[in-house]
């Protein structure tokens, strides 16, 4: 008698519970019954190639058109086809187009502060990176800045940390990176310089033609999952972690600020949510699909190498210094980099207790099983 009465609780349960969903399904729609019709643009800094990179995109305009019933439509243009890559930032700025899909880092010789709202190198984690932007002020901060260029940024999508790229000598040692080109951007050039190498910028279809020629000895991409992607394996074999430069580098919507403040509240709060949801899926699908790609590159002869003690600080001690150095010329920087910089030392104070503790023995235990 018990077991039926638990078994109807439970029925009646799940079915307040279907009720309820048809319910929210059936009142969404509902929002947009007299909202005006829109069909807005978004260009992409990142290739139809890297499925899970611009499948963040996706995300975000399939939740927006379902939210509003189709009333409100982003149409996705690829990398190039409106604005090249790293152009896509002015697109928005100059109102050529209303969005973007892009890394703030991308624009940091404008300004060095852009790079804060991507990452910048041995600076927080994926999980800290979201920290910092919804509740430890960085977005607040980020979206004042931004305003300086008509933009309105909106948090949409992180890889976790990522490699320390594709090397065609193995590396021991500091004397082992002096001379050696590399295929690196942002902030992170800066710091390959002060350790001897020579730091190049290209695209990520040339990577692979210019280390199987030797005109690159080593390259960084993103991690497994797009590396193989992109065929690296091929033009080397010697896969460093970590890379330090990208330890949790985010992605955002860029939108013209002209076009936002016209939107109507609700719009706003559905695109504001639609990017939480692109956020959330990216980093999910690196994370689900990274592990079996190391596996099948460690199967096609990948020799997985850690960067020495010494290169890691040293890298890290320069980063430091160029920091300091940009912030007392950068009142820009300086305001974001001072809250970021407080934020990162309790972040790993804190972490270093429980996660890291949990992470360093599971990591080895559930190996060893």
């Amino acid at each position: 008698m018990a077991e039926h009465q638990g078994r109807r609780r439970f029925l009646a349960t799940i079915a307040a519970g279907s009720t309820m969903a048809a319910a929210n399904r059936l009142a969404s729609p509902a929002v947009a019954q007299n909202q005006p019709q829109l069909s807005w643009r978004l260009t992409s800094a990142f290739p139809d190639s890297l499925e899970v990179m611009q499948g963040a995109a996706e995300v975000f305009v399939k939740y927006v058109a379902e939210e509003t019933d189709n009333k409100f439509k982003i149409r996705i243009f690829p990398a190039g086809k409106l604005a090249a890559p790293i152009a896509a930032a002015d697109a928005v700025t100059k109102g050529k187009v209303e969005m973007a899909h892009t890394a703030s880092s991308y624009y940091w010789g404008r300004d060095p502060t852009f790079a804060l709202g991507t990452g910048l190198p041995f600076g927080l984690n994926a999980r800290q990176m979201n920290a910092w932007m919804f509740e430890g002020g960085g977005l607040e901060l980020m979206n004042e800045f931004y305003a300086r260029f008509n933009i309105i940024a909106i948090p949409a999508g992180n890889s976790g940390c990522q490699m320390g790229g594709w090397w065609r000598k193995q590396i021991e040692n500091l004397d082992d990176l002096k001379g050696k080109k590399m295929r690196v951007g942002g902030f992170a050039g800066k710091i390959v310089a002060k350790l001897g190498m020579i730091p190049v910028q290209i695209a990520g279809d040339d990577i692979l033609p210019a280390l199987t020629k030797g005109k690159l000895d080593a390259a960084e991409w993103v991690g497994p999952y797009d590396d193989e992607k992109l065929g690296l394996y091929k033009g080397a074999k010697n896969y460093y972690y970590p890379g330090w430069w990208a330890s949790g580098p985010m992605t955002h919507i860029f939108i013209n600020k002209a076009s936002w403040d016209i939107l109507p509240k609700a719009y706003q709060a559905i695109v504001t949510t639609a990017g939480a949801m692109a956020n959330t899926t990216m980093l999910a699908r690196y994370d689900a699909k990274n592990p079996a790609a190391l596996k099948r590159l460690l199967r096609k002869g990948v020799q997985l190498r850690p960067f020495s003690k010494d290169i890691m600080e040293a890298a890290f001690a320069f980063a430091e210094d160029f920091y300091a150095e940009t912030a007392s010329s950068n009142r820009n920087f300086k305001r974001v980099f001072d809250n970021w910089k407080q934020f990162r030392a309790d972040q790993y104070l804190w972490s270093q207790v429980a996660e890291l503790g949990m992470d360093v023995f599971q990591a080895q235990a559930v190996n060893r099983s």
